[in-house]
């Protein structure tokens, strides 16, 4: 099984290229939650993710002969990135094989950072097939994202940083997507720091390890579906999950709607932009996924910053709508002049601001002298949500809440 030995090893061949990211108290999320919470800002790691770490461990222990043959993985992206910086750096042809509707940043970065990008598949699953292929038609090297001792040990170089930096840690969380970063984590804390709980996370559409875990033996899903498309994996890795059998206390989930509202609190409050999957370690601090003491000292892992602008565009406006920020209503109004104004002037007096109104009077769901109303509204929180509904119903209008 992976060793601390192994994560000090890697230390010293991913320095090069690794940064030591920050270490960060948070007052906002410390007053959220009672705990004493530090965020590990892997974010701002090189290719904005950990996964250069493992990467380039795994790249430095090729042979000079495996060096010439090229290698070849499959990635949803970070683990495409830090192989194609990796290999680059070393001289090394790398191809790099993600799936079809891989975030559009994440595939123009790969190809910068110089690696062939072939876009096979719908998720992980189909696009790692498709790179075995390329391994046995290409007499490649396959650098697989998590399964993998050199891999996983680069990432645990993450637990080094956090063993050194928060002395006093008492528990850490940690994303899972395959279980190669929990898998280093778990080994580089708790060979020094017995004491200390290692948590994971999932999302609830990729819940493979907790289900594993249930069974007591790896049970692939049949397939994912979440926003956090860095851990969007179907199965967790034969060699990390002996690993998280063995080190890590307890594996929980989020819904994509509290990832989405972590990822909103940590733009918001800490102007830190993470994507989906490195939110998720924060989402399950906030929304009580696991129990801590009061003043507990919390490490959540921010993993990666790796985000599509259009997905955080819909994952923002999620975040707000989840926390009574945005409210999307609908009513029917007599059609007679004045009937809008009356209207908004009830939505004025609660203080909420108009994004915008559409007035149709060409339904076929309402009275032929009425008009169908849409209003995009900000709001201040669920309390002002629900006076503002309840203001509008006292005022005589059937209000439906659309989101």
């Amino acid at each position: 099984m992976l060793s601390l030995s192994d994560v000090l090893d890697a230390r010293e061949r991913v320095a090069e290229v690794a940064r030591h990211t920050p270490l960060e108290y948070s007052h906002t999320f410390s007053d959220m939650t009672g705990a004493d919470v530090h965020l590990k800002l892997e974010n701002f790691q090189r290719t904005g993710s950990f996964k250069i770490r493992g990467a380039m461990n795994r790249i430095t222990t090729l042979t000079d002969e495996e060096k010439a043959a090229g290698v070849v993985t499959a990635s949803a992206g970070n683990h495409a990135q830090g192989v194609a910086l990796a290999a680059t750096r070393a001289g090394v042809d790398s191809t790099i094989v993600m799936p079809e509707h891989a975030p559009i940043t994440k595939v123009k970065a790969t190809e910068r950072y110089g690696g062939r990008v072939v876009l096979s598949g719908a998720d992980y699953n189909e696009a790692q097939d498709k790179a075995h292929e390329i391994e046995e038609d290409e007499g490649r090297i396959y650098v697989h994202a998590f399964d993998d001792d050199s891999v996983m040990a680069g990432q645990g170089t993450i637990g080094l940083e956090i063993v050194e930096d928060c002395p006093n840690l008492d528990t850490v969380v940690v994303p899972i997507g395959g279980g190669g970063l929990i898998s280093g984590i778990a080994t580089a804390v708790k060979e020094q720091m017995p004491d200390a709980r290692v948590i994971g996370v999932q999302a609830e559409g990729a819940s493979s390890v907790a289900n594993s875990l249930e069974k007591g033996e790896i049970t692939p899903l049949d397939s994912v579906d979440t926003i956090a498309d860095g851990i969007a994996t179907r199965n967790v890795g034969t060699r990390p999950f002996e690993v998280i059998q063995e080190r890590v206390d307890e594996v929980v989930t989020v819904s994509d709607e509290e990832i989405a509202v972590a990822l909103t609190y940590l733009l918001e409050r800490s102007k830190t932009l993470v994507e989906g999957a490195g939110a998720v370690a924060l989402a399950a601090l906030i929304f009580d996924k696991f129990d801590y003491e009061e003043g507990e000292t919390i490490v959540p892992a921010l993993c990666g910053g790796n985000i599509d602008m259009n997905v955080l565009t819909t994952v923002i406006m999620r975040g707000l709508v989840e926390t009574g920020r945005y409210l999307k209503v609908q009513t029917v109004l007599k059609d007679r002049p004045g009937a809008l104004e009356r209207l908004i002037e009830v939505i004025a007096a609660h203080q909420a601001n108009i994004y915008a109104i559409r007035h149709d009077r060409t339904s076929r769901d309402i009275a032929m002298n009425a008009a169908e109303v849409e209003l995009d509204l900000e709001t201040r929180g669920e309390d002002h949500v629900e006076e503002l509904l309840t203001g509008l119903r006292e005022h005589g209008y059937e209000v439906e809440v659309l989101v």
